[in-house]
């Protein structure tokens, strides 16, 4: 493979696949800094971007930028360059999350680092009806490994255990529309096209998706308390494919292993002629998100409910410029 020259142009490029991540809210809570001297990214929380109500401890904000990292490592393998990850390098400097150095000669290859890098660009939320269409089970096999290679577990889920988190996803939703302050915080990441400026952050009315009419799925409404004009209706799936990710521990360091998990498992699903989105509506929620745990196993802490399916990639959104995102340093 072609190794690329290490310059400010390569590590722009490289800044520019790691913010194509998902983020809560597409908030893209992430800040990067690269020494040219010592070859090294920093990843930062951008906590301006927090969202105390909807996630007080910056879980998701942690698993986005995890995604992000991950989407990074991604990017400088493709661009022909071994990486040496360090995740929360600093104690005292709790929005320091990772340093990414790169040119390691003591560092693992992933050899299947690279081949993950055309859906970093092809890899959309799709907030539309999937088919009833089963994923086979040695492409579920496939995404299951994908996770385990960043330390993180990706369970199918099956019934009885399915039906319980539908209805603790339905419960979720109708407490977030209840509750002031989380749906404040929803506008704030929430616009409407028609009326406003063009954005670089937050979920834009044409990817809201359409109203649910039918089925079971679990598909979050942008929407909120808002109704949007000439909105369409779509009968969704009435067995949802949906899957857990979690992990052992529930530190700050095992979210950016859950998020890099989980970007490793979108973009191979996207290879794989999939569409995703997410259901995290009860995982915000402390007291069901305990209740998500497997119910065989009783282990793992769940960060995230995926839907997976075939069906329409969703529609691009929005994103910050490299130059908002990224400081270079000599």
């Amino acid at each position: 493979m072609f190794t690329q020259t290490v310059d400010d142009t390569l590590v722009k490029s490289l800044v520019a696949d790691a913010v194509t991540a998902p983020s809560m809210h597409n908030a893209q809570p992430w800040r990067f800094n690269y020494t040219r001297d010592s070859r090294t990214l920093t990843l930062s929380a951008d906590l301006e971007r927090a969202m105390p109500h909807a996630d007080p401890t910056t879980r998701g904000m942690h698993l986005g930028c995890g995604a992000a990292l991950l989407n990074l490592r991604v990017a400088a393998a493709y661009a022909g360059h071994r990486t040496s990850t360090t995740l929360l390098p600093d104690p005292h400097a709790p929005a320091l999350l990772a340093t990414v150095r790169l040119d390691d000669p003591h560092e693992h290859v992933d050899e299947s680092l690279p081949g993950l890098h055309p859906a970093i660009r092809d890899r959309h939320t799709s907030r539309y009806p999937f088919t009833e269409r089963q994923i086979p089970e040695h492409v579920r096999a496939a995404l299951t490994d994908a996770a385990a290679r960043e330390g993180a577990q990706l369970s199918f889920l099956t019934t009885p255990h399915r039906e319980t988190v539908l209805d603790l996803i339905m419960h979720a939703e109708g407490y977030n529309r209840m509750d002031d302050g989380r749906d404040a915080e929803q506008r704030r990441w929430t616009h409407d096209t028609a009326a406003e400026a063009p954005v670089d952050a937050g979920i834009p009315d044409y990817a809201f998706g359409p109203r649910k009419r039918a089925g079971s799925t679990p598909v979050r409404d942008f929407a909120g308390r808002r109704t949007v004009p000439d909105r369409a209706y779509a009968d969704f799936e009435e067995h949802p494919q949906l899957a857990s990710l979690s992990t052992k521990g529930d530190t700050p360091a095992d979210w950016l292993r859950a998020g890099q998990a989980l970007e490793r498992v979108l973009l191979l699903a996207t290879l794989r002629g999939l569409a995703s989105s997410f259901a995290t509506q009860a995982v915000e929620w402390p007291d069901l998100r305990w209740i998500l745990r497997d119910p065989v196993s009783g282990t793992g802490n769940v960060h995230m409910i995926l839907r997976l399916g075939y069906g329409p990639q969703g529609p691009r959104t929005p994103r910050r410029s490299v130059d908002q995102v990224l400081t270079i340093k000599p």
